[in-house]
Order: C-alpha cells, then structure tokens, then sequence
C-alpha cells in the first residue's frame, strides 16, 4: 500500500525501535533468528540511510528502547506473557553488555531523543514516548526497527490508538521469518497504517530546503 502523505520537520519524527546489537549485529543473542530475513532486506544498511535522509532533513528522532535485561527481571512473575519468557530464557540485551548497547551506526546522535525502556511490544505502555513526542510537536510517525510483527507493529498500532499518523517503512526493519515479514507488511499492516513504503520511497517524499 502506498499513500501520499506528506512529512514536515515541524511534526514528523522517525521513531526507531529497539536497536541493539543483539538483534542487529553479527554475534547478537537474537540475530541468528533474524539474520536471514535481515540480510535479504538489507535491514542495518536500509536503517543508515533512513537515519541519514530524516537528519537530512531535520526531522528530529526519538529512539524507542526494549527493556534491557536486568538480574530479576521476571522473577516472581505471576503473568509472564511470551515475549516475557523469551526475553528472560536468553537474557536478550542485557543491560551492561555489548548486546544490550545499540547498534554503532544507529546510535543516537545529538538532539535525537531517547524514551525510557518498554517491557513486551510497545514503545508507548509504561513510557514517557506519548509525553515526549507531544512536547515536540509531533504528529506524524515514521516507524522503523526490530521487528516488523513484534515491537515496531505493536508501537505502531498503539500510535495510532494515540492519534498518530503512522508510516511503516519495509525494508528497514527485519522478522524471524519471510511470513511474518510478509503479514506485518501486507496483511494487518494496512488496518493502521496510512503508508507502507520502503526507505528509497520515503527519502524521495522527505522534505528539502526551504519546504519544511
């Protein structure tokens, strides 16, 4: 699905998620389960260039943390949900660990904006995101990261519920399968999103000079 929308500096803002070196490097806890569908939608490389072309073009970015695993975590839980017992069997990102860190070309840069960590599959329960998107002014979501079914979908949805606009951008992201890849994309993708655009398509639609 490709909508014409429209991104202004003034309220658009890239929220990226969740991008640690356990999902994204070579050597990452997750990255053997993502690391086929991440190399043949060239995810890290696509990820550079959309942080690139945003900066470009002075939409401000916010970065949307998974909760790092921290000693106790989950213990004593009486809920725990899957990504829950996921999180806490492989201790993923772990807080004081090179997984845990993000990803050196995705590292927030000055000025980017930093939300405090969420724990299963979305940027906005139990954080600041909300708070700190509207006190920028923000509108209009340009969501990328790890990965498309998990926490960049159910960031997404939630932005929606919030009353965000929302683009899903294909190729920067990545999924454990080429099916889930499919389905956040082409199946549920669509019931919120108003664009489902790769980052090429989205860096041509960026504003430039003197039309922000």
């Amino acid at each position: 699905m490709t909508t014409v929308v429209e991104y202004h500096s003034t309220d658009t803002a890239l929220v990226l998620v969740d991008p640690y070196n356990d999902f994204l490097s070579e050597g990452g806890k997750v990255w053997p389960r993502v690391q086929d569908v991440a190399e043949s939608a060239g995810t890290v490389g696509h990820l550079r260039e959309l942080l690139s072309g945003v900066r470009q073009a002075e939409i401000r970015v916010f970065i949307a943390p998974h909760r790092r695993w921290r000693p106790g975590d989950f213990e004593g839980w009486q809920r725990s949900a899957p990504p829950h017992i996921g999180m806490r069997a492989m201790r993923a990102f772990e807080a004081g660990t090179w997984g845990g860190e993000f990803h050196p070309d995705l590292a927030p840069a000055d000025g980017d904006v930093v939300a405090l960590e969420h724990w299963a599959e979305n940027g906005f329960a139990a954080t600041d995101l909300d708070l700190l998107l509207r006190q920028h002014g923000i509108g209009h979501l340009i969501v990328a990261g790890m990965t498309a079914p998990g926490c960049v979908e159910g960031t997404a949805r939630s932005a929606v519920e919030h009353g965000y606009t929302v683009t899903l951008i294909t190729d920067a992201t990545a999924a454990y399968s080429q099916e889930l890849m499919h389905a956040a994309h082409k199946l549920t993708g669509p019931f919120f999103a108003s664009a489902i655009i790769t980052t090429g398509e989205l860096i041509s639609a960026l504003p430039t000079a003197g039309l922000r």
